[in-house]
């Protein structure tokens, strides 16, 4: 008889999800399925807010990635007041945005998946942690310790606080960097670097290792988003949309990231509260084959980023872009390389930061455009570690809004992830007896795209439900059904 495998919950991600592997009468694997359990409705209760409340409301949305809904909903905010920020508060908000880079995917590589790579996908579950890495490595523990630090340092020193500052705002930020504040960034880019390009090393050091998994880890074409600059570098912060196929070829350029609607949609799936959006023009892959290769499925995030820019603009980071290419002979299209590109980003990221801490301009003491509501409709885009982030608001003549929809990276990794789980259930799993190994790589196929589960589910999406009354002697007296 056919089967159902339950991964519940997935393990080692930001918020609550399971897995579920269909098999079939001979025990193969016949479909797998990614399920977001978790419903939040920031979307709805932002509703009638002000305007000028959005920064901190949204940053909220998740401790995690908090600064990416900070700039974003900022980013909204100044078209909503049509104004053109200082270029101080422009490269202060980018300044943060990389320190957010940083210390998440730090975070992601480090804490998460490390001990899945480090000690092996089939180690003892008891100590395939961030614990039993510690005990194991922990020098190099230890350095993804301190790499997140100086991420979360460079968000205290700007706004304040590791976590949900309050610092950018609609028109641009609030506080200047201090002198102080500048000197402690500059004092860590040197151990930060260091610690980095030794994470590089050792984990190209590990890739022979793990070749089935770069096979099979959602290995597969499919189209890739993300901002570029005009001359199609690496962006973080602004620019304006590109789309690459699998091969790396430009499908679309140059789009208006504001202009979102008419190259996105979103779609919903009855077994997840999380959307499925996808690329309008190739449309939604058709619902008995999500695996069809002309759809309008794509990814965002450090993989894609990478995928689509012609270099990066720093020196050892377009080092390391060279060499990932030569590696996957041109496109990734495994999300396994996620990890890898994790790592290219952060190395960036730091260069990045060395060299706006020697522009002038940041340093300035004109921070904010001053204006009134002159719009009523604004979308900020913005690239969070996970991929790029959309806030959309309309609001009323007095700044209160009418309505929010937020396109969140994880929710755009959606179809991959789900074909990702897929692939590896039935590259990996053969009959009745599953190894607890093979369970962890569908789950580590999930952890590769590091999922920020609680950003991602607003107000879309309706699962099914089930729902038991049980008296206090154990026997149910009333059960509904949600179909």
């Amino acid at each position: 008889m056919s089967k159902k495998i339950i991964i519940d919950p997935v393990t080692r991600i930001e918020g609550h999800a399971k897995i579920s592997i269909y098999l079939d009468d001979t025990g193969q694997v016949r479909d797998a399925r990614f399920h977001v359990t978790e419903f939040r409705a920031f979307e709805k209760f932002c509703e009638g807010r002000p305007l000028w409340e959005m920064p901190g409301i949204t940053a909220r949305v998740c401790g995690i990635c908090p600064v990416s809904h900070l700039l974003a909903s900022a980013k909204a905010g100044d078209r909503i007041l049509a104004v053109t920020i200082p270029k101080a508060a422009e490269k202060l908000r980018r300044l943060m945005n990389l320190g957010q880079i940083i210390q998440s995917h730090a975070l992601s590589f480090f804490h998460l998946s490390s001990p899945d790579l480090l000690l092996g996908m089939d180690s003892e579950p008891q100590k395939r942690n961030i614990f039993g890495l510690i005990l194991a490595e922990p020098e190099f523990a230890r350095g993804g310790i301190r790499l997140r630090q100086f991420g979360q340092e460079i968000i205290e020193q700007l706004g304040g606080r590791k976590i949900h500052p309050s610092w950018a705002v609609p028109g641009g930020v609030r506080e200047p960097l201090s002198g102080d504040g500048h000197t402690h960034i500059q004092n860590r880019i040197s151990e930060a670097r260091t610690i980095i390009i030794s994470a590089l090393n050792r984990f190209k050091s590990l890739l022979s290792h793990y070749e089935k998994e770069v096979q099979t880890f959602g290995n597969f074409p499919s189209l890739f988003m993300g901002l570029v600059t005009p001359e199609g570098l690496w962006e973080n912060y602004d620019g304006h949309i590109r789309f690459v196929d699998g091969a790396g070829n430009i499908i679309a350029d140059q789009l208006d990231a504001t202009h979102y609607r008419e190259f996105i949609a979103e779609a919903v799936e009855p077994d997840s509260y999380l959307k499925s959006p996808y690329y309008r023009p190739l449309g939604y892959p058709d619902s008995n084959d999500h695996c069809r290769l002309d759809s309008g499925m794509y990814r965002v995030g450090p993989l894609a980023r990478l995928n689509i820019c012609h270099h990066i603009g720093t020196t050892l980071a377009d080092m390391e872009l060279r060499e990932f290419r030569d590696r996957v002979k041109g496109t990734a299209t495994s999300s396994f390389f996620y990890h890898y590109a994790r790592l290219i980003e952060i190395l960036a990221s730091i260069e990045q930061i060395e060299i706006l801490l020697d522009d002038p301009d940041l340093m300035s003491n004109r921070l904010r455009a001053n204006a009134g509501i002159n719009q009523l409709e604004g979308v900020g885009v913005s690239e969070a570690p996970r991929g790029t982030l959309f806030h959309h608001y309309q609001v009323d003549e007095n700044g209160l809004m009418r309505k929010v929809n937020l396109i969140i990276a994880t929710g755009q990794n959606n179809l991959a992830m789900n074909r990702t789980v897929a692939q590896i259930a039935r590259h990996f799993i053969h009959g009745s007896e599953i190894p607890e190994g093979m369970l962890n790589r569908v789950e580590a196929g999930i952890r590769a795209f590091d999922p920020c589960l609680s950003c991602s589910t607003h107000a879309i999406g309706k699962m099914p439900l089930h729902i038991e009354l049980v008296g206090m002697n154990g026997n149910i007296v009333n059960e509904v059904w949600r179909n």
